[in-house]
C-alpha cells in the first residue's frame, strides 16, 4: 500500500509514526513551514488522516483534501474532527475504545488518591526538609467516600468499578439511564453534584456538554467537594472552577485536562488543593502502542476493502 498517502497532522508516537512510514506513503504536516504550503503541494495525494486530540481534521483541512477516504484518530475522542463534513463528504472515520479505557480509570482515580490524601504536597513536604521540624497535616480519607460520574460509558464504568473496590457508592449522569446497572442515576448533573463527595467528569465533549460543569454544579459539590476530570478540558467552565477553588467554594480538583491545551491557568499554579497533570491519561508504553496498531489496522482494512474494527461512520 505504498501508493496511499497518509498525513500525520501532528507528533503522536514515534512507534506509530514508524507503522505508518512502513506500510504507507507518510506525510508530515508539522513538518512543513506553512500548512497552506503543504496542502499546496500535496493535497491531491492524501488518501487518509490521522489525528489525535491535539489536532485532527476540521472542516477547513477536510475541505482541503479531495482524495481524503478515511480518518483514523489516535484518541477515543472525537471533538476533534468535523464528523457532519465527514458525512457528507462519505469518509469513513475510526478511533481507538476500549484499549485506553483501564489506562484513563486508573489514572482518574490516581488524581483523586493524590488530590484527596494530599500526595503532592506531602512529597515536597519530604523534600523541603520541612518533616525534621514536624509531622504533614491530616488529609482526607478516600474509601467509603460517595462518587459521582458525569459519563457511565466504558471510561466512566471502568472508574466505577474501581471505586467500588474502595467501597465507594457511586452514583451517574448519562443521557440515558443505564438498565444494566444499579449505581444510582440521576436526571441531571447539579443532582448528582450534590450527592456525592467526589465528582468524576468523563464524559464526551459535544455541543450539549461543553461546560456541563458550570457554577451551579461547582456550587453543588461544594467546599467539602473533589472535582476529577479526565474527560475533555472544555466539559469545565474553567474560569469558574479557578474562581471556586480560590474562594474556597470547592474542596479541590484532580485535572487531566485543560480548556486550552498546553495553556493552564497560572492560578492553579498557586493552588495547594489541586493536583495538574499534563493530559497523560492514555500515555503508557503499552497502551500507546496497541493505539498505535488500531489506528494502522482501520486503515489496513479500510484501503484492503475489508470491515473497519472501530468505525464511527
Amino acid at each position: 500500500m505504498e501508493n496511499v498517502g497518509v498525513m500525520m497532522t501532528t507528533p503522536m508516537s514515534a512507534y506509530l509514526e514508524q507503522q505508518l512510514q512502513q506500510r504507507f506513503t507518510l506525510f508530515k504536516l508539522w513538518e512543513s513551514s506553512s500548512r497552506t504550503q503543504f496542502l499546496t503541494r500535496r493535497a491531491d495525494s492524501v488518501n487518509a488522516v490521522v489525528g489525535d486530540t491535539k489536532i485532527g481534521a476540521d472542516s477547513e483541512l477536510i475541505d482541503s483534501l479531495p482524495r481524503l477516504e478515511i480518518v483514523s484518530t489516535y484518541s477515543v475522542g472525537l471533538d476533534k474532527i468535523d464528523l457532519d463534513k465527514c458525512r457528507e463528504r462519505g469518509i469513513r472515520v475510526t478511533n481507538t475504545p476500549d484499549v485506553l479505557t483501564d489506562d484513563v480509570a486508573d489514572l482518574a482515580i490516581g488524581l483523586a488518591l493524590t488530590t484527596l490524601r494530599r500526595i503532592c504536597a506531602c512529597d515536597a513536604f519530604v523534600r523541603s526538609g520541612s518533616w525534621r521540624n514536624g509531622d504533614f497535616q491530616l488529609a482526607t480519607k478516600f474509601s467509603g467516600k460517595s462518587v459521582g460520574i458525569l459519563g457511565l460509558g466504558r471510561i466512566g464504568s471502568a472508574i466505577a468499578k474501581r471505586a467500588k473496590a474502595f467501597g465507594c457508592t457511586i452514583g451517574y449522569h448519562s443521557r440515558t439511564k443505564k438498565q444494566i446497572t444499579d449505581y444510582m442515576y440521576h436526571s441531571n448533573a447539579v443532582d448528582l453534584a450534590a450527592n456525592c463527595r467526589i465528582l468524576f467528569v468523563a464524559c464526551s465533549l459535544t455541543d450539549e456538554t461543553r461546560h456541563i460543569v458550570n457554577r451551579e454544579v461547582i456550587d453543588a459539590l461544594g467546599p467539602g467537594g473533589v472535582l476529577v476530570n479526565v474527560g475533555r478540558g472544555a466539559l469545565v467552565d474553567e474560569h469558574e472552577l479557578v474562581s471556586a477553588l480560590c474562594e474556597g467554594r470547592l474542596g479541590g480538583a484532580g485535572l487531566d485536562v485543560f480548556e486550552n491545551e498546553p495553556h493552564v491557568p497560572e492560578l492553579f499554579f498557586e493552588l495547594v488543593n489541586v493536583v495538574l497533570l499534563p493530559h497523560v491519561g492514555t500515555d503508557t508504553v503499552e497502551t500507546s502502542n496497541t493505539m498505535a496498531d488500531l489506528v494502522v489496522a482501520n486503515l489496513e482494512c479500510h484501503f484492503l476493502k475489508k470491515p473497519l474494527l472501530t468505525p464511527v461512520i
